[in-house]
């Protein structure tokens, strides 16, 4: 058996020659240079730094040298390998640093223009001001009430102490959508007139004492105008209990308008006449604007209250004993009052709306002021 060949020169081995190592090492590093893309660079890599690439055969060709060879042996190799993978991470530095550049010009956004074609639009104002007074009236303990909009005539009229002759009740103030059923039935179904049916259907199926708040959309035979429309929004307050007076009345009615139009806010009842109400007022408010001052002043009239200093707001009342009656109500031992106006002229009051029939025609010019409010 013979001895190892310890005489053996490294530099007979062809793939170790100085002048192989640099050549690898230069066709690696211009391979890497002449690479434009990432995809590119990553083939080059594959070839020069491989498990087959040349320098990685090369490297292999160190384990059958002689221990005294191996050490410059693999001291070359090793040099040129670093180099490579030196060149390498300069050069993908370089391509990466090239495509995020590209990326920014390429994929940018123009954060100036509209993000989208469609216009914003808005949420309607008589939904929020309807909300906002409801809220008013819920943070002093009432409830919401809601019922049907096609309504029994006995709720909207017979119950809240209309004769059957009167005036609201005739085709021209009223949308009948269905005649009695029969010869024995008193009741046909109509559009409600307002949302007073409401109070009647939750004192008769709500334990006493009660406190409610009604809005919703309600409907009379009315021409659309300026002032006027068919189909309109209101907003009811009832409140039963045991020694409930006018007192009462007045003070929940300046709550509400200091709540809504300021703190130094007035209002005042007149006289007048509601079936289901006794006694009954009208609720008139301090105007707004001239605050009273426009009065006798004709240097400084007011177009709002037409320089009266007071804003008609609606009707309110005790609760007729009657209405108390039909619902059930003992009215020797429970009184309470109620008041009711409409969404539409408060929203012309608050916001200085000119023509009702803005509101309805679905222009989003004029909804869009008013915001998002939620």
């Amino acid at each position: 058996m013979s001895a190892p060949n310890k005489s053996y020169d490294p530099v007979e081995v062809e793939t170790l020659k100085p002048e192989e190592i640099e050549r690898m090492r230069d066709e690696a590093l211009a391979a890497f240079a002449a690479a434009d893309s990432l995809d590119a660079l990553h083939e080059a890599k594959v070839a020069h730094t491989g498990p087959a690439s040349p320098l990685a055969l090369a490297n292999r060709e160190i384990g059958a040298l002689p221990p005294q060879a191996k050490a410059e042996a693999g001291k070359r190799v090793g040099q040129a390998r670093g180099a490579v993978n030196k060149a390498l991470g300069g050069r993908q530095g370089e391509l990466e640093a090239e495509r995020d550049a590209r990326v920014l010009v390429e994929e940018s956004v123009d954060v100036t223009l509209p993000y989208d074609r469609v216009p914003a639009g808005a949420r309607h104002p008589l939904t929020t001001m309807m909300e906002r007074v409801s809220d008013v009236f819920v943070s002093m303990g009432y409830e919401i009430a809601e019922g049907p909009e096609a309504e029994a005539e006995w709720f909207n009229f017979d119950a809240l102490n209309f004769t059957p002759d009167h005036p609201a009740r005739q085709m021209q103030d009223t949308f009948f959508v269905q005649g009695p059923a029969g010869d024995d039935a008193e009741s046909g179904v109509i559009l409600r007139t307002h949302t007073s049916p409401v109070q009647v259907r939750a004192l008769l199926d709500r334990e006493l004492p009660v406190y409610i708040v009604c809005p919703g959309r309600v409907y009379r035979t009315d021409e659309l105008d300026a002032t006027h429309t068919p189909v309109f929004h209101q907003i009811e307050l009832l409140a039963v209990d045991e020694g409930l007076t006018m007192a009462d009345l007045k003070g929940t009615l300046d709550h509400m308008v200091r709540s809504l139009f300021g703190a130094d806010m007035k209002t005042r009842l007149r006289p007048n006449y509601f079936p289901f109400t006794e006694p009954s007022a009208e609720m008139d408010m301090l105007c707004y604007v001239c605050k009273g001052e426009s009065v006798g002043n004709p240097d400084r009239p007011c177009r709002t209250c037409s320089s009266e200093g007071w804003i008609e707001l609606g009707g309110c009342g005790m609760v007729n004993p009657r209405v108390l009656t039909a619902c059930g109500v003992d009215p020797e031992k429970y009184s309470g009052f109620a008041f009711g106006f409409g969404i539409e002229r408060m929203l012309m009051f608050r916001h200085n709306v000119e023509d009702m029939r803005d509101m309805v025609e679905g222009d989003v010019r004029f909804t869009r002021p008013f915001g998002m409010e939620i």
